[in-house]
């Protein structure tokens, strides 16, 4: 038995499916999964469903339902069908599909394919403890196989409770994977395998049979987590007389220490990355190139590019790491290529959370300050707060710093150039002109250099670093640049009179 399939490239009438359970957020092995049928099905001009798996009703949570559509949003990797867009091949939640299960089983059983089990849990752990003992793959045995249709009935109309299973055909199992060439499963190993549970559940690798061949799915690309169920799957296409999909098995996300990317390496899911402040473009770009990359050897892309260029074929077979720094540095990029209107937007919410309002008109030389040093959205507060907090350069670490030679002659000739300033805060490019009117004012009284920057610095916002002073002078407000010049001057002439002969 083998898996059909045409070679990559510009495919017609491609559909492929994401199918996540609602049981957690979307973790980003999950996102990029998501990422690659939405690429394949884009460069091939055909048609991305979202089918959400929920027959797991204990562990399925309408919340996280909803969390992953909203995530996929904002990664903006909408499905062309789904549960929120609707389509011809719905319902797209496999708790609403129980019929065509039930109508899949029942034609399996037609057949011959399939045929009812009375084992019980504690026979079956018997018959496999003895056959791993005696070094036998443990494959269920077939005892409910021979049965005869009489007794079938008598002992369902008894009370019995029997799981249905698929009867494996004998021989080798072929397929060609997109991504990692011939692959080959032996029926020995697999056994007869459970299709509907005794509680009328159905299993996880018959249900998206039926879902992927009534929705006609023509490509499934998903992580090599799901290679071995793909011997199953083809089986029951088999014998359903439905057309088998073409796989492509895509290497799992690991931790830079070689380990399972969890909770402990940090944020994990699109939402934790989304809330500290990363750029949906910048993750959906990260994302992509784990484990692909186009023939171009640059490492920012867009959207458009990505899906031009994408090639499942050309996928990596080996392990992705997920590497922070460099999605850090992919965000940073991404985040000083902004308009200032847009980024102040996307700041805001962090900035109120923290408890941080700009004035309305100190938000363009503010936000055009930290722009050049934000990672992230979320270290926005950090860099702001100079601006909008209440400080008292005298008693900051580095108020030392303000009793430089001639610092009092600086901030006498900084507090009158200020006090010209036309409006209480300036744009960037009037506060560097204002700027550089007072270096040239403190050139003629022999102040330059660091003797210059650093004590105006610290008395300006009781830091020893920060944004450029330009941005503090148009940023921070005339009267509070004028206060803390006060101050400093005052703090001047008390050493001046504490340690004079």
């Amino acid at each position: 038995m083998a898996g059909g399939g045409e070679g990559n490239g510009v495919v017609s009438g491609v559909r492929v499916r994401f199918a996540p359970s609602p049981t957690g957020s979307l973790h980003v092995g999950s996102a990029r999964t998501a990422l690659y049928n939405f690429l394949y099905a884009r460069h091939c001009g055909g048609t991305m469903v979202l089918r959400i798996e929920d027959t797991d009703l204990k562990r399925s949570d309408t919340t996280h339902d909803a969390s992953i559509l909203r995530d996929l949003t904002w990664l903006r990797l909408q499905a062309d069908e789904g549960p929120d867009v609707g389509g011809e091949y719905g319902p797209y939640r496999q708790s609403r599909r129980a019929h065509l299960y039930e109508a899949a089983v029942d034609k399996l059983l037609a057949k011959g394919w399939a045929y009812p089990c009375f084992c019980s849990q504690e026979v079956l752990e018997e018959r496999k403890e003895r056959l791993l003992a005696r070094g036998e793959m443990p494959v269920y045995d077939r005892t409910c196989l021979g049965l005869s249709a009489a007794e079938i009935e008598m002992r369902l109309a008894a009370g019995e409770k029997a799981v249905i299973r698929f009867r494996v055909p004998e021989g080798d199992v072929t397929f060609e994977d997109l991504i990692h060439g011939s692959i080959t499963f032996s029926s020995d190993v697999i056994g007869d395998f459970i299709i509907k549970r005794t509680d009328g559940g159905y299993s996880y690798n018959f249900a998206v049979v039926v879902d992927d061949a009534g929705m006609e799915i023509t490509h499934v690309i998903r992580g090599e987590d799901h290679i071995t169920n793909t011997a199953r799957q083809l089986m029951l296409f088999s014998a359903l007389g439905e057309p088998a999909p073409r796989y492509g098995h895509h290497s799992l996300i690991l931790a830079p220490d070689g380990s399972k990317l969890s909770k402990r390496h940090g944020a994990t899911s699109i939402g934790d990355f989304r809330a500290l402040g990363y750029l949906p473009a910048a993750m959906v770009n990260y994302l992509a190139l784990l484990s692909w990359h186009p023939a171009d050897e640059r490492d920012k892309f867009s959207l458009a590019e990505l899906i031009a260029e994408f090639d499942i074929e050309k996928v990596s077979k080996s392990p992705a790491v997920f590497d922070v720094q460099k999605l850090d540095w992919l965000n940073g990029l991404y985040i000083r290529e902004l308009e200032v209107a847009e980024l102040y937007r996307l700041i805001e919410p962090h900035l109120a959370e923290a408890g941080l309002r700009l004035a309305p008109v100190q938000r363009e030389v503010v936000t055009e300050a930290v722009q050049s040093k934000l990672t992230v959205l979320g270290d926005a507060p950090d860099y702001v707060a100079v601006f909008v907090e209440e400080t008292d350069p005298t008693a900051c670490p580095c108020a030392d710093g303000l009793l430089a030679a001639d610092s009092d002659t600086l901030f006498d000739l900084a507090r009158e150039v200020f006090s010209a300033m036309p409006s209480e805060y300036l744009p960037a490019k009037e506060a560097q002109e204002t700027l550089r009117t007072l270096v040239e004012k403190a050139k003629e009284q022999g102040i330059k250099g660091k003797a210059l920057y650093h004590p105006l610095r610290i008395a300006l916002s009781a830091r020893d670093e920060g944004p450029e002073l330009f941005y503090l002078v148009g940023g921070l407000g005339r009267s509070t640049i004028l206060a803390r010049l006060d101050e400093a001057l005052a703090y001047v002439a008390r050493y001046k009179e504490a340690n004079s002969p």
